[in-house]
């Protein structure tokens, strides 16, 4: 049938009650009526008889003169004008999605028979489409912008939050830039012996490389994936974590493979899908990272004496620093600091995963995050006094606070954060 308009009406020379109600898009219910009926609930229904009564007076002028077209609803005749027995009466479908609740009872006749309900036309109860959020008024297409404003629509990665038992994490696209180019991934499971381990897992997509966002995305589920399945299976966590790396590193540089030919051909210039990567594995008694790049991994003890940065930048200022060409706040005031010197993308020059284990002595909860919040608490001091003192019991809470931290500090870039307690609880405990 061909497509209609959201409230057609009924077919036929008379036209329909002027409170036939019809089916909503926006709460049509499958296999419910769309409204109660209109007539009057406490209206006793005609019986049989007083159906059937009648005068012959009022039965003829009831019949249709010869040559008049039949009314729609009304029963088939015979030659006398009798209703014909067996036969069911006749009647126009109503159109898909629309509900008849009475018909006009026929003169002379008591009657206000139900007409069926029809299945609703799932061309009636269709979502209505996305209406823009700045002009309230644009339809979105299918780019995400707004046909009347042209204002781009939030995208589902622009602020993202996921609890995995005790482990939690938060990233936002930040007030700047156009898109999310970080990602992480979460997870919990446990060892041989039973006991539970907690991974987390951050990516930050390089935005001077092409697809930054997929290449964050790919590595961080890679590395999880990774992880989750090694651990079960006894492999030491500090061994897991290089897999993981090595194993992200193949998911990236697997982008690098789809990259169309007329896209190489069109931009030569620029340089394969790429991100930096950085995780953790907490068990009851072991904390291992593992890292390439500049994003980061922080150790905060309940005690906040003393927090540790449990992580060395892949970049220009680290080098330096490293060398001891110049100091730490030099270097890292200078416009190259944050060029990065180790990536895992097809275009990396050697790939070299760093893992570092540790046993700390008191509880408490690591920080892995990008540079768009530890570009705003840098130092381990800085970055413990952001973190919220009730952060190990809860994690979601903490991390939704570190992300505010940085966008009330400008939002210059992405910002990424989860959030994993030490020691490891079992699974299904976390934040309110």
């Amino acid at each position: 049938m061909a497509d209609g308009p959201p409230h057609p009406t009924a077919p036929g020379p008379h036209p329909a009650a002027p409170h036939a109600p019809t089916a909503h898009a926006s709460n049509a219910t499958p296999g419910a009526p769309a409204h109660p009926a209109a007539a009057d609930p406490h209206s006793p229904a005609p019986s049989a008889h007083t159906a059937a009564a009648g005068d012959a007076a009022s039965a003829d002028r009831s019949a249709p003169s010869p040559g008049a077209p039949a009314q729609a609803g009304a029963a088939p005749t015979g030659a006398q004008g009798a209703p014909v027995q067996g036969q069911p009466a006749a009647s126009a479908a109503p159109p898909a999605g629309v509900r008849l609740d009475r018909r006009a009872p026929a003169e002379g006749a008591g009657g206000g028979d139900d007409y069926p309900l029809q299945a609703p036309d799932p061309r009636v109860a269709a979502e209505p489409a996305a209406v823009c959020v700045a002009c309230r008024a644009g339809r979105v297409d299918d780019d995400g912008y707004c046909e009347n404003c042209g204002h781009a629509q939030p995208r589902e990665r622009d602020h993202m939050e996921q609890e995995c038992g005790p482990v939690a994490a938060v990233s936002d696209r930040g007030l700047r830039h156009h898109r999310n180019e970080d990602a992480f991934a979460v997870g919990t499971t446990a060892l041989p012996d039973g006991s539970p381990v907690s991974v987390a897992v951050v990516c930050d997509g390089v935005s001077s490389a092409t697809r930054p966002d997929e290449a964050s995305l790919a590595a961080s589920r890679a590395a999880n994936a990774s992880l989750l399945d090694a651990l079960p299976r006894g492999t030491h966590p500090q061994q897991a974590m290089h897999e993981a790396i090595l194993a992200a590193s193949e998911a990236v540089n697997a982008l690098a493979g789809e990259q169309p030919a007329e896209a190489d051909e069109h931009a030569p210039q620029q340089n394969a899908p790429a991100c930096t990567i950085v995780g953790a594995v907490v068990t009851a008694g072991l904390l291992v990272v593992g890292w390439v790049g500049d994003s980061r991994a922080y150790w905060i003890p309940v005690d906040r004496s003393p927090a540790v940065r449990l992580t060395e930048d892949d970049s220009w200022a680290a080098q330096m620093v490293a060398a001891g060409l110049m100091g730490e706040a030099e270097a890292y005031a200078d416009h190259r600091a944050h060029a990065i010197t180790g990536w895992l993308g097809a275009d990396a020059y050697e790939l070299e995963p760093h893992t570092a284990a540790f046993k700390p002595d008191r509880p408490g909860v690591v920080v892995v995050c990008t540079d768009g919040l530890w570009n705003y608490a840098e130092s381990a001091d800085e970055m413990a006094e952001a973190v919220p003192a009730d952060a190990a019991a809860r994690p979601l809470h903490a991390a939704r606070v570190l992300v505010g931290h940085a966008l009330d500090g400008g939002g210059h870039d992405n910002v990424t954060v989860a959030l994993v307690p030490f020691p490891a609880v079992p699974q299904g405990a976390g934040s309110a």
